[in-house]
């Protein structure tokens, strides 16, 4: 007997234990950590992955110091400028944790200064010189032996100097717009015969690569290489000084949505103001930098002194991105191919099965990228354009790849004479250009091309396959976790469900009709679909939980999410918690619960996996009095995701898949598992070595080795 009930269909929830049940005000004031902080926390144990000598190799740690510059950029350009946005019209309103906009922002600048120093000693005293020490050396100029400064003469010459523009500043030049990200020179000038000192600006450009390479294992930066070479730039005038810089600005896109028609060139018009005008939230200047030069900085971009971050050279460690692809395989994670599902594979010959026969047979449970993408999910869509009996395919793209197979046969499909949908989100953030022409790509080729409901962003991951077969029409679907994007995927954790199921498959079909046309579906059978469902039906989950464990049955809830910051989600965990419900929460990002506060949440663990891959699925368990209720689907638990996007939870039936997703769980909360523990007062501390300092077991590493060995069952 199949002992699973599916999730949308719970039925249990007391009406005695409504979702207000409990009034806020009966759970203490401070029972959330701030978001923000949250945040930088999280990009704090991306930082600690940078320090890792035990279990993340030299080359992977400088990725990840990479990876924390990129994520900060990011978290400037739309959090803080989010912040700054409040205080400036005025708004006075305390966030949850209780801090006003202005003690938040104050806040977010100490803990990033802090950060960002630690950021530099790990650059600086541990990364650069174990990489010399590999032989990967990153230098400065005068380090540069006679015979490589000669080869970067003659390359400045031929393929630096013709792309530089030097801009000066004077009463008929104005101070140059300074564009988001990019690394500038400022440099001071002096007219020999009139004594008079000028500023003028250079723009490093991004067309040429920041490291430059010398010799096998040998790089310098390219804005040094510029700065050698300024008295070309500048020829007749004397150069007196020069100070690298960089801005960050707000580069959140806000569009008002009349309609859907309007919507492409109302977004390509802000996509346009994002390149002018956009106010700076931060200015990042070498820390040795003149004084006056950067008091003029301060002036001309209009920027608070307290939103300087004085860093030592190089700016804007995303450059080494491009030193962590050197071919070293020793100083890297060991090589891993992912493998097709046991379920989608000929036995005999490991070759992929026929999708639809086999999915005839079984539901199958993804779990990338441990499981092959490209022979599940990508080979289901391009099996449904080559298949003749195919009448239709519908598909959402929220990001996918430049060079996307899953696009490519979309268009294949569409081309012969195949129904084809394609619900683009054109409002990906820093997606958006790149699915604008996406979208445009799709419709003249045919397919069907539309952009959601007003007002929200459809980010639920959806592909539908309708199918003529002898014995009728027949769906077939995907749901899932992640995006349509074959590269990401190889790199990302993320859970996807392939199905047939006649439940499933109709509650699929009629929310991509109610996405594209215009009936007013909010009812599934299988699925929770947000705005509408996801909040209030998890809520319906938890207090039945709480009524279980008062009824002295089996009760326990388990979320993995990516954030958690929801308050009404968060107070009925809370009040499950301190019904004496048992609560796993594994985080990857921010989580503004306080776990482990007696008489309130004892009764809650909060832990943090990060890794080699991005984990990014999330998916929920409820004990449910011993028949466990069990989702997948798209949504974290923030306000986003549950009132602003369409995001959808798929119920797991399956007695195999609900087990998978439970050891998944109980491989997590192992004390033998190497992760981070969120406390009370909201610290995140690092559990990865045992009492002896030997590492605990890499779960991503295990997963490696279990998927390898395992075998169609």
């Amino acid at each position: 007997m199949d002992a699973a009930q599916p999730l949308a269909t719970l039925t249990e929830a007391r009406p005695e234990l409504p979702a207000e049940a409990v009034l806020p005000d009966e759970l203490p004031a401070d029972r959330f950590l701030d978001r923000e902080l949250s945040w930088l926390a999280f990009n704090n144990r991306v930082l600690d992955l940078a320090k890792d000598k035990v279990r993340v190799p030299l080359l992977e740690r400088a990725k990840f110091l990479a990876i924390f510059a990129s994520n900060l950029d990011e978290f400037f350009m739309v959090r803080v400028a989010g912040l700054k946005r409040r205080i400036a019209a005025g708004v006075a309103v305390p966030s949850v944790s209780g801090l006003m906009p202005r003690e938040v922002h104050t806040a977010i600048l100490k803990r990033a200064r802090e950060l960002v120093a630690d950021q530099a000693r790990v650059f600086t005293e541990e990364i650069r010189p174990e990489l010399a020490a590999e032989g990967i050396e990153i230098l400065k100029w005068p380090e540069l032996t006679a015979g490589e400064k000669d080869r970067m003469r003659e390359l400045f010459a031929e393929r630096i100097f013709p792309v530089l523009t030097p801009l000066a500043v004077d009463p008929s030049h104005p101070f140059p717009y300074i564009s988001g990200l990019s690394i500038n020179l400022a440099v001071l000038v002096k007219n020999p015969e009139t004594g008079v000192r000028q500023f003028a600006r250079v723009k490093v450009p991004t067309v040429l690569p920041r490291f430059l390479s010398l010799s096998e294992g040998r790089f310098v930066a390219l804005e040094d290489v510029i700065a050698r070479h300024l008295d070309q730039l500048f020829s007749g005038m004397q150069v007196v000084g020069h100070h690298t810089f960089r801005v960050t600005r707000n580069e959140d896109v806000e569009v008002e949505e009349d309609d859907a028609e309007n919507l492409l060139l109302a977004l390509e018009k802000e996509l346009l103001r994002r390149k002018v005008g956009r106010p700076p939230v931060r200015l990042e200047v070498e820390e040795d930098i003149d004084p006056k030069m950067l008091e003029l900085l301060i002036g001309e971009l209009d920027i608070s002194p307290k939103e300087v971050f004085l860093v030592p050279g190089p700016l804007d460690l995303r450059g080494l991105f491009s030193l962590a692809d050197i071919d070293r395989a020793e100083l890297k994670y060991p090589a891993f191919l992912p493998s097709t599902h046991p379920h989608l594979a000929e036995v005999e010959t490991a070759q992929p099965a026929d999708m639809f026969a086999a999915l005839r047979s079984r539901d199958v449970l993804l779990h990338h990228p441990y499981d092959s993408f490209a022979t599940s999910v990508q080979r289901f869509i391009e099996q449904a354009a080559d298949d003749p009996q195919v009448l239709a395919i519908k598909q959402t793209l929220y990001r996918t790849s430049g060079d996307s197979p899953i696009i490519d046969a979309l268009i294949e499909a569409a081309e012969a004479g195949k129904q084809v949908l394609a619900l683009v989100e054109i409002k990906a953030r820093f997606d958006e250009q790149a699915n604008i022409a996406w979208a445009r790509r799709l419709e003249q080729h045919g397919c069907h091309v539309v952009y959601g409901v007003v007002g929200l962003k459809t980010h639920c991951k959806l592909s539908l396959v309708v199918r003529d077969e002898p014995d009728g029409l027949r769906r077939y679907a995907h749901v899932g976790t992640g995006n349509y994007n074959p590269k990401t995927a190889r790199l990302y954790e993320d859970i996807g469900l392939l199905t047939a199921n006649p439940i499933i498959t109709e509650d699929i079909g009629r929310l991509l009709n109610h996405l594209s046309g215009m009936s007013q579906e909010t009812s599934y059978r299988r699925l929770l679909v947000a705005p509408h469902g996801i909040r209030i039906g998890l809520i319906d989950r938890i207090n039945n939980e709480i009524a279980n464990c008062e009824d002295g049955k089996q009760a326990g809830i388990k979320i993995k999410v990516n954030s958690l910051v929801d308050e009404a989600v968060s107070d009925a965990l809370y009040r499950a918690s301190k019904a004496g419900v048992p609560i796993d929460l594994w985080v990857r990002g921010i989580c503004t619960i306080r776990p482990g506060v007696p008489g309130l949440s004892e009764n809650i663990r909060v832990r943090s996996i990060l890794g080699r891959f991005l984990e990014h699925s999330r998916f929920f368990w409820f004990a449910n009095a011993g028949q466990p209720s069990v989702g997948i689907g798209s949504a974290d638990l923030m306000h986003r995701n549950l009132d602003r996007r369409v995001e959808v939870l798929a119920s797991i039936t399956h007695p195999a898949h609900i087990t998978e997703i439970s050891e998944l769980f109980d491989i997590a909360f192992d004390p033998g598992t190497a992760a981070w523990q969120l406390d009370a007062q909201g610290t995140w501390k690092p559990v990865t070595v045992d009492s002896a300092g030997r590492p605990l077991t890499d779960m991503q590493d295990l997963l490696i080795n279990a998927k390898s060995r395992r075998r169609a069952k």
